[in-house]
């Protein structure tokens, strides 16, 4: 699979320090790094400006992740998001990854570690059968291919900026099977 185009890259950070280094070693790489310190900063950051790639402190000031995620949920399209934390348990990367969280990292952090977490998951998309074992009995199949293929037009129109061309070739589908799909919503 090839790796998902990033150039704007947000990093919600409380430990300065840290939100320094780490904006500065990513700067090397992508156009657009910016840097936040609270949830309330990063609701102001994605106000106007959406990043392809989220670097999230798990715990915050003024909140945490859970409510940075909500601030990204229903955009288009989604960023990759990557959590960090000194402190998180397995039960809450667990509630993280069922939010859409990609890959999870333990602090402190050493920046070789980082970057190739970022490569793998700009490269791999996530894995859905965790989601889809525990839709099992919840949801009749009809609506998950529903839901799953509405997301996925979406998404794939949004990441080509509204080419329907584009879209097609992220879903490895011809233009007229895509134009068809459309029309079925």
């Amino acid at each position: 699979m090839t790796e998902r185009p990033v150039e704007r890259v947000l990093v919600i950070e409380d430990s300065r320090a840290l939100l320094r280094s780490l904006r500065g070693a990513l700067a090397e790489t992508y156009r657009d790094v910016r840097a936040c310190l609270t949830v309330g900063e990063a609701e102001l950051a994605v106000a106007d400006w959406w990043p392809d790639l989220v670097l999230l402190d798990v715990v915050l000031p003024d909140g945490g992740a859970h409510e940075v995620l909500d601030l990204l949920e229903g955009r288009h399209p989604a960023p990759a998001v990557i959590a960090m934390s000194g402190a998180a348990e397995p039960a809450q990367s667990f509630l993280l990854a069922a939010r859409g969280v990609r890959a999870y990292l333990q602090k402190p952090l050493r920046l070789d570690r980082l970057q190739a977490v970022i490569q793998h998951t700009l490269r791999a998309a996530p894995d859905l059968r965790p989601v889809l074992r525990q839709t099992v009995g919840h949801k009749p199949l009809a609506d998950v291919q529903t839901e799953v293929r509405a997301v996925m037009l979406d998404e794939a129109l949004a990441r080509s900026q509204g080419s329907r061309r584009g879209a097609a070739r992220l879903l490895s589908v011809s233009r007229q099977l895509l134009q068809y799909l459309l029309r079925q919503q």
